[in-house]
């Protein structure tokens, strides 16, 4: 089980005693088939919600989800809707008709290799999806608002990161001029999820191996899925407008240590039966992730797991930065690391790696 390779004890949370805010709620989850939003689905159809509606674009996940909880939970009130948070007409569409009262925002491009080709996609996506999210979020009323963040957001060397860094920021503006409880929960990688390291590992050792490994160094914090989404739970209880909880992952784990206690577990010998291959960082990537910025600070929850990061002072033209970034992102030959960097000033890339759309375009 993923669990055996954490090196530590499973976190506990009593849900039973934390999940009355979402009981008799219209609840919608955006990405609610992915891996975090299938989970959050799963402890919120167990929780007696008025209405659970899942929105994702990726029909198969949603699917899957959907004939899940209708079997476990036949009196549920459930909908799955089909529909990309990058258009702002359709999920405003949605609120109108829905009114939910707490939005769980999981939707988002979170590979950071592909993210770092595709950087004008990061930012339609990640930032300008959660835009609109939240704008509806704000024009309708909802009460609370749970943004789903990664501690790549902090010091971000890769798009991803940074773009995950701006949707904090506009989490955090919005909370200022909303009636909403706008907050983000910010965690590490998640052991097992979709296109995390553990099924990648498992697949190459059922090969023969060897198993590739970025860097001999690298280490990353990790939680289980059911961790992860129980503490973003919690956090939602303790939401009350411009937080960035922070959660307690634990001792960083190293990558290497990691994928030889997996062959060990499948009966196997490191470096006998499966190699071992170093293949170098990818773009963006870093050898440690950091959980909060400096000039964050900390304060403690009820929950010693949970921590709660300061909200940073943001330009007072922060949304006309936003809008340029929208010209920007639309514009495919834009440089635009470089727009992004201007927004979020912890933000360092390589500027002498080239990555990015393909310039060669088939032509008519």
């Amino acid at each position: 089980e993923v669990q055996d390779l954490l090196g530590r004890d499973p976190v506990q949370v009593n849900l039973k005693e934390i999940m009355g805010y979402v009981k008799d709620k219209v609840v919608m989850v955006t990405g609610g088939g992915g891996s975090i939003g299938s989970e959050l689905c799963r402890q919120i159809a167990a929780s007696n919600p008025k209405q659970l509606i899942i929105v994702d674009i990726y029909e198969n996940n949603a699917y899957n989800i959907q004939l899940e909880l209708q079997h476990k939970y036949p009196n549920l009130n459930l909908e799955t809707m089909i529909a990309s948070v990058r258009d702002a007409v359709k999920i405003n569409d949605l609120f109108a008709y829905y009114h939910p009262d707490i939005v769980y925002h999981a939707a988002a491009h979170k590979h950071v290799p592909l993210m770092e080709d595709a950087p004008h996609e990061a930012i339609k996506n990640n930032v300008f999806g959660t835009y609109n999210v939240v704008k509806a979020s704000h024009t309708y009323g909802v009460k609370k608002f749970i943004l789903i963040s990664t501690d790549k957001a902090v010091n971000p060397t890769n798009i991803m990161g940074a773009s995950k860094r701006l949707c904090e920021m506009v989490v955090q503006s919005y909370n200022k001029i909303s009636k909403t409880e706008f907050v983000a929960v910010r965690f590490g990688n998640v052991l097992g999820s979709n296109g995390s390291v553990i099924p990648l590992f498992k697949k190459q050792i059922k090969e023969g191996g060897p198993i590739t490994i970025t860097h001999p160094d690298i280490i990353r914090y990790f939680m289980t899925i059911p961790e992860a989404v129980s503490l973003v739970l919690q956090a939602g209880a303790y939401a009350k407008g411009g937080e960035i909880f922070v959660l307690d992952m634990g001792k960083p784990v190293k990558i290497l240590d990691m994928a030889r206690n997996l062959i060990k577990l499948s009966g196997l010998e490191p470096d006998v039966d499966i190699k071992i291959e170093f293949i170098g960082l990818r773009p963006g990537e870093k050898l440690y992730e950091e959980m909060l910025m400096k000039e964050e600070g900390m304060k403690t929850t009820p929950n010693k797991m949970i921590h709660i990061g300061q909200p940073i002072q943001l330009p007072d033209d922060f949304f006309d930065q936003l809008e340029d970034l929208r010209q920007s992102a639309f514009d495919e030959d834009s440089d635009i690391r470089k727009d992004v960097q201007h927004m979020v000033d912890t933000y360092h890339y390589d500027e002498n790696t080239t990555h990015g759309i393909k310039k060669q375009r088939i032509k008519s």
